[in-house]
């Protein structure tokens, strides 16, 4: 959703079939683990003059062979993306969540697999920070989607939750300040 204040912006992939039942997205146990990783509540997620929530899908594209979503409709990003973000020129921090995200917002900095680039992490924030200091664009921290499925990959990574959420944290924190 469009702001004119929020500094923070959340960008995953598409609404799932709850969220597109609910027209709220995050309202299933991955919004309750995305937020426990920002270190804030609902009232605080939800609320559009601290944080703008935008999918690079704007529908629910439907569901895979394997019960799975399918990719974001590309005609979203196409037509809407450029727009709405120019629109918001105060965001500072974008949280790209997914390979859909971080291909969109980050493309030189993405790596074939999803995992290889949120284990760059430290070198993507700082690629972005130094974009964000010369005006080009927000800071960008390449998170996996907070979903069970991704639980095996978490714990594999250990780094994940004593590295990387520590800094989501700081600088939501910060930016909520």
């Amino acid at each position: 959703m469009l702001s004119s204040t929020a500094r923070i912006a959340i960008c995953g992939q598409a609404p799932g079939t709850r969220v597109h039942a609910s027209g709220r997205p995050f309202t299933d146990p991955s919004g309750d683990r995305l937020r426990d990783w920002m270190g804030i509540g609902e009232e605080v997620f939800y609320d559009p003059a601290k944080l703008a929530i935008i999918p690079m899908g704007f529908c629910f594209p439907g569901l895979d062979s394997k019960g799975g979503d399918k990719p974001p409709r590309p005609e979203c990003k196409k037509t809407w993306h450029q727009e709405i973000f120019s629109n918001m020129p105060q965001i500072e921090t974008l949280l790209a969540i997914g390979g859909y995200a971080q291909a969109y917002h980050m493309p030189e900095l993405t790596k074939p697999r999803l995992w290889e680039t949120i284990a760059e992490f430290r070198s993507v924030w700082e690629t972005t920070c130094d974009r964000h200091a010369k005006g080009l664009g927000p800071k960008v921290l390449p998170l996996p989607h907070p979903s069970w499925r991704n639980n095996a990959h978490i714990k594999k990574h250990p780094w994940f939750e004593k590295e990387l959420l520590p800094l989501l944290k700081e600088e939501v924190s910060r930016l909520l300040m």
